[in-house]
């Protein structure tokens, strides 16, 4: 390479880990979907009708009114010191006793889990996954240049005693165990299942046993359309090593992007040493004065009941639609349905198909850090109408069934 050549290719100055990374992540290819003029059945998107606009204008004009500049200040206003107890309320409203001192705020989940990669994930070190998992934690772990493993999941959330069968055997032959496990307990991402309160308790025991930290992920869990919720893994752990991660983005509006962690005191220091002014303080004041008198608490209700409709119809459609041969999850919550193609579908192959034929979804490849998922599929209720999910899974019907005639005549 001539020293010209050299000078316009600066990529060498990226860090190890970028330069290991860079070609490697699906996550963000995904976007251009949603250009195809499709049902968009892939994002995991609010749909837009449920945006509280008028409410937050109100409410940010009374901000205004009562701290004048002081809301537009680096600090915030007294709405924006009040979040913390906003947060608080709520988690002992869902069986979870904490104070403002464990609490983290960060510019999103996704900062949160950044924040927590920060703090405890050096290159080398090992991060346990639910198989499959959500792409954006993928791609976060891999730029911190850990070593990714995974366990596989079933219709009760994380298969425990696989994953207490896969510690016994590195211990045993003294490979490195983990130091932290990732997962989305409540109307899981990409299948839409919850773990069972048994397995959160027996997630527990095996931190203790061996020594790693439970990073749980829990976007969706007040969006609770059937039964009653397990009590949280943070609940059930006496031992502090559940760090728990959530946002308003589901509940509010992705916009807002704010969310939190609760975690012990001595994590939380740490957190707010790293993560310093990650949150804006605006948007602590406007989701304070927003919640006030139980108006967020009145919004997830009526939330809850237009995703119900749409599971409702997304489930519907496809006992109705699909071929034989085709199963797929039932989340009591959530934005996600998980489907399994008959034998000699691929999901990903098969996904321009499905947007000539007018719907669009995520293959199943995209969620595993290895090369599986194949004949999987997320699809998400949560952002189009119920005629448009209909209209959809109709779609995505006729395009499996001429990808089945395909495979049987390629037989």
């Amino acid at each position: 390479m001539s020293e010209r050549d050299q000078s316009n290719d600066l990529s060498h100055l990226f860090t190890e880990t970028v330069q290991e990374t860079m070609d490697s992540s699906v996550y963000g290819a995904w976007r251009g979907i949603r250009d195809s003029g499709a049902v968009p059945l892939a994002f995991g998107f609010p749909y837009p009708d449920s945006f509280p606009n008028d409410k937050l204008v109100s409410a940010a004009d009374s901000l205004f009114e009562i701290e004048g500049d002081r809301a537009l200040q680096y600090a915030g206003g007294e709405y924006a010191d009040a979040l913390p107890e906003l947060i608080v309320d709520q988690a002992r409203d869902r069986g979870m006793d904490c104070t403002t001192d464990e609490i983290h705020l960060t510019n999103g989940a996704t900062n949160a889990i950044d924040t927590v990669c920060q703090t405890f994930l050096d290159p080398g070190d090992t991060v346990i996954v639910e198989a499959p998992t959500f792409m954006g934690a993928l791609r976060l772990f891999r730029n911190y240049g850990v070593d990714i493993d995974d366990v596989e999941m079933d219709e009760a959330g994380l298969d425990i005693e696989a994953l207490a069968a896969d510690l016994a055997v590195r211990e045993a032959a003294g490979d490195p165990l983990p130091k932290l496990l990732y997962t989305i307990p409540n109307f899981h991402n990409p299948t839409g299942v919850t773990l069972t309160e048994e397995r959160r308790e027996r997630l527990i025991e095996l931190a203790v046993r061996y020594d790693f930290l439970i990073l749980a992920d829990d976007p969706y869990g007040q969006l609770r359309y059937d039964g009653a919720e397990p009590l949280p893994i943070r609940a059930l752990d006496e031992t502090g090593r559940t760090i728990r991660v959530n946002t308003f983005s589901k509940t509010i509006a992705p916009g807002v992007r704010t969310g939190w962690i609760v975690a012990e005191e001595s994590f939380v220091k740490q957190f707010d040493r790293i993560n310093a002014g990650g949150e804006p303080s605006f948007t602590r004041g406007l989701i304070t004065r927003y919640a006030e008198d139980g108006r967020l608490d009145r919004a997830i209700e009526e939330l809850s009941a237009g995703y119900r409709k749409r599971r409702d119809r997304m489930l519907e459609s496809l006992e109705e639609r699909m071929p034989p041969g085709t199963t797929w999850s039932e989340p009591n919550g959530g934005f996600f349905v998980w489907v399994e193609f008959p034998d000699g579908v691929d999901a990903e192959r098969m996904l321009s198909g499905a947007i000539d034929e007018g719907v669009t979804y995520l293959p199943g490849s995209f969620f595993y850090t290895t090369d599986t998922g194949t004949r999987n599929a997320r699809l998400s209720f949560s952002h189009a109408s119920p005629a448009e999910i209909d209209e959809g899974i109709a779609a995505l019907a006729a395009t499996v069934r001429a990808e089945i005639s395909r495979a049987e005549a390629d037989d």
